[in-house]
Order: structure tokens, then C-alpha cells, then sequence
């Protein structure tokens, strides 16, 4: 049983999430970051976006369920550590699966051919919908999620059970990130860290391809290698807020 919650309990919490992002708390305009026709013009549709993810999906769930059922979870404990220690290997689970995503994410990038045949769908979200914070090639989606989360697990020695919590918090984090809505006072992601929808928000624009690549809580490999662009959000005059990089022409 604690083999199958690392299976499905991420893919559960990033539907759950988006649902509640998109159509419950957070429906209307006046969170909304970004408002003109050069912001805001997504190439596919809510439908190929939601497609396109359940493949991703499915694939990471079919590897995840082969690594933990079927061979045995190589190289992952079956004792369940103390509280203490459980904290210990989420943190350098978030160190590692921090340092694995920036790398790979500047490398898609700064790599033309990469970038065109494997990174650029996913820059088709001009402004992401929540639910299309893992709308990518399947190339990406094995070598940014898979491997980063194999390479997490592999360094931390965490658990199934706290690979489950690891990867549900982080799948949420990645849904706010993509949300394209702001909210100061009720989401603490948005109050209190660096790293939130509107940073990454302003990666998704043409100019802030260069900048803001670190995903999830930490800027860290931003701010030491010279790609980090601090953002500002303020209202906008008839509701909404505008967004202005530290990095705008």
C-alpha cells in the first residue's frame, strides 16, 4: 500500500489543485496578472494542454509504478524513518531536485535545438493555466520530472511515503507557479517567497526567456550564476496587478 501512494498521490494533488485553482477559489479577473494580447496569447487550447498532460502523466506514473512495484524500489528504504529524519531527506531532496531542475531547465534554453524540439512547447503558454505547469514534450517530461525526481530520491534515501509528501508538495508549488494569478494576502507561496507565480510568471514572457529558470521554493541557483530577475507586483488600474521585472527593457 505505501508503494502506491509516490504513484498516485502527486498526479491526484496536481488535478485536485489545478481544479481548485481554476474553477473554485480563484475564478474571476481580479487576481489576474496579465491582461494584454501580447501577454496572454497561448497556443493550444485548454483541451490539448489537459491532453497533454494526462500523456505525461501516465507515463511518469507507469515508471514510478514499475521502480516501486515491479523492481522492488531499488535503492529506496522500506522502514519508515523517525519525523526527524524524514525532514532531513526532504531537504536534501529539495536541494537536489532544486540544482537538477535549474540546470536542465537553463540547458533547454540556452541550447537552440533543444529548446525548439523539446522545450518550446511548453513556452506556448505564454500565460500557463494551472494545470498546464507539466504540459511538455514527453522527452522533457522523462528528463525534467523523472530523472530529477530518480536523481531526488537516489541522494535523499527518502521513503515511498515521504517521496509521496515530497513530490505531492512539490507538484502543488509547480501548479501555483503556473497559475497566472496573484494573491498577497491569502497564499503564503506569494507572500513570503521569491519564487512564486509572478517569478516564474515572468519567465513565461519573450523577455524573461533568459531569466527565473529555478521552478518550485528556491532562486538560489538564479541568484549565484547572475540569472535571476526580481520581479514587482502592483495593481493595475481597473483591477488585476501588473507585473514588472528587475530584468525589463
Amino acid at each position: 500500500m505505501e508503494d502506491l501512494l509516490p504513484i498516485c498521490m502527486p498526479v491526484a494533488v496536481y488535478w485536485i489543485a489545478s481544479a481548485i485553482y481554476e474553477y473554485f477559489l480563484y475564478p474571476g479577473e481580479e487576481n489576474r496578472l496579465f491582461f494584454d494580447e501580447k501577454e496572454t496569447t497561448n497556443i493550444p487550447t485548454p483541451k490539448q494542454v489537459v491532453l497533454g498532460t494526462l500523456l505525461n502523466h501516465a507515463m511518469q506514473m507507469t515508471l514510478a509504478a514499475f521502480h516501486f512495484m515491479v523492481a522492488g524500489g531499488a535503492g529506496t528504504p522500506k522502514i519508515q524513518s523517525g519525523y526527524l529524519q524524514t525532514a532531513g531527506q526532504i531537504a536534501v531532496a529539495t536541494l537536489a531536485f532544486d540544482a537538477w531542475q535549474y540546470f536542465w531547465h537553463r540547458l533547454m534554453h540556452e541550447n537552440k535545438f533543444l529548446f525548439k524540439h523539446v522545450h518550446a512547447v511548453h513556452h506556448r503558454l505564454i500565460v500557463p493555466y494551472s494545470y498546464g505547469a507539466q504540459y511538455h514534450t514527453v522527452a522533457e517530461a522523462f528528463g525534467a520530472d523523472v530523472l530529477g525526481s530518480g536523481f531526488a530520491m537516489l541522494v535523499s534515501g527518502m521513503s515511498p511515503t515521504a517521496s509521496a509528501l515530497f513530490f505531492s508538495t512539490m507538484s502543488l508549488k509547480a501548479v501555483d507557479d503556473h497559475c497566472g494569478k496573484w494573491f498577497p494576502n491569502s497564499n503564503p507561496f506569494h507572500r513570503y517567497l521569491h519564487n512564486n507565480s509572478a517569478f516564474h510568471g515572468v519567465h513565461h514572457q519573450v523577455h524573461g526567456f533568459k531569466y527565473n529558470y529555478s521552478n518550485h521554493f528556491l532562486v538560489t541557483w538564479d541568484m549565484i550564476l547572475g540569472t535571476y530577475s526580481p520581479v514587482t507586483v502592483g495593481k493595475r488600474k481597473g483591477g488585476g496587478y501588473i507585473v514588472r521585472s528587475g530584468k525589463d527593457d
